[in-house]
């Protein structure tokens, strides 16, 4: 019987864990054993005594890294646990592994088979592993929160017997799942709501939920969406006609969320300093891809910064600011993926031919393998 294992997350503010009680117990259903490192669960509020309960064994890192045939793991493993690792065991995680090769390198050395779960394909059979998707959604709702919280002001219109208080203007830069589920909060906040971005199909999305689109739409804007349904870096001509645009929208926003990100790639720069400094004093900035360089120019990972009286929230990991329910959710898309793991008999058997193994595939016998990291 193949062992999961499940350790503490040890980076910097990570207080997200890989397995919860709820998938514990369908790991073990489906025909593993699962180890869990005391104290895994305490920052996300699932205690040891929920992991024993539902039949996971609890022991310390060393006995836990001993076991496993794979390891389960939210941010890439330490140094530490890749060298307490069977060679031949298997490493899922969030590896991030354009920015973070040292940790892909020592994975290569190690010799495991490391999965990236970013690389998961957008197939419809993959759905349910999709952890971009289930990480950006909660990203969306919190960074709508963190943007009302910092801003001084009420969302939603109020008419009282001393008067009546306007709605704030909600502006969403990105309409993927992170924008689009900021759109549906701030909405459900009772904010006049407006979204831009690059992908023509973004637009009846956008519609959908009640929000106004603000783009450029010319031709390049119609082709500006790959086959795999990410956006395209646009040219520095269509840059310049949507930054005037959205220049003239942004100075009357009270609170903007920037949300986009290329596969790869460090974050697009969408609102530069004279932009930040055309919006009134009071009002509120909240960056989601601030981990990724940042779509904001003076935004700082883990900090909010003010510029002439505008609020920059940059804070970093902000599904880890609702951790319980953001494992849940990475948990589940886990437990999906180690089906993979297992043939139709049940017998653990991975097939590296499976065509989202395959893609989600980095490191294998001592080497990188996946095409886009390989050089």
């Amino acid at each position: 019987m193949a062992v999961i294992a499940v350790t503490k997350e040890r980076r910097d503010g990570e207080t997200r864990v890989a397995t919860t009680p709820d998938t514990v117990k369908k790991l073990i259903t489906a025909g593993f054993a699962v180890a869990v490192e005391t104290g895994a669960g305490e920052a996300s509020s699932y205690p040891d005594a929920d992991y024993a309960a539902a039949g996971a064994e609890l022991c310390g890192l060393d006995a836990a890294l001993a076991k496993a045939d794979i390891l389960f793991k939210v941010r890439g493993p330490t140094p530490e646990e890749i060298s307490g690792l069977k060679a031949e065991a298997i490493v899922v995680g969030m590896l991030n592994p354009h920015q973070d090769k040292t940790t892909l390198q020592a994975l290569s050395a190690k010799g495991v088979s490391a999965f990236s779960m970013e690389f998961v394909p957008r197939i419809t059979r993959a759905q349910v592993m999709d952890v971009l998707s289930s990480q950006a959604n909660l990203a969306g709702y919190r960074a709508v929160l963190e943007g009302a919280n910092a801003y001084g002001k009420v969302l939603p219109m109020m008419m009282t017997a001393a008067g009546t208080v306007a709605a704030a203007k909600v502006f969403v830069m990105g309409a993927g799942v992170a924008g689009l589920q900021a759109i549906a909060t701030a909405r459900r906040l009772g904010a006049v709501v407006t979204a831009t971005d690059v992908r023509p199909a973004a637009k009846e999305q956008v519609e959908s939920l009640g929000a106004k689109f603000i783009a450029v739409e010319d031709e390049e804007f119609k082709a500006a969406e790959t086959a795999a349904g990410y956006a395209k870096e646009m040219s520095a001509e269509y840059q310049a006609k949507q930054a005037a645009l959205v220049s003239e929208h942004i100075r009357k926003q009270d609170i903007v969320i920037t949300t986009a990100l290329i596969p790869g790639r460090p974050a697009p720069r969408l609102v530069s300093a004279a932009q930040v400094a055309s919006m009134r004093p009071g009002s509120v900035i909240v960056d989601i891809a601030v981990e990724q360089g940042g779509n904001v120019e003076g935004a700082v990972a883990g900090q909010v910064v003010e510029s002439g009286g505008v609020k920059i929230v940059g804070y970093a990991n902000l599904p880890g600011r609702i951790a319980a329910d953001a494992s849940a959710l990475y948990a589940r898309n886990l437990a999906a993926f180690a089906g993979l793991f297992l043939d139709k008999e049940g017998a653990f058997a991975p097939d590296f031919e499976d065509e989202i193994l395959k893609a989600a595939l980095v490191t294998r016998g001592g080497a990188v393998v996946h095409p886009a990291l390989a050089s």
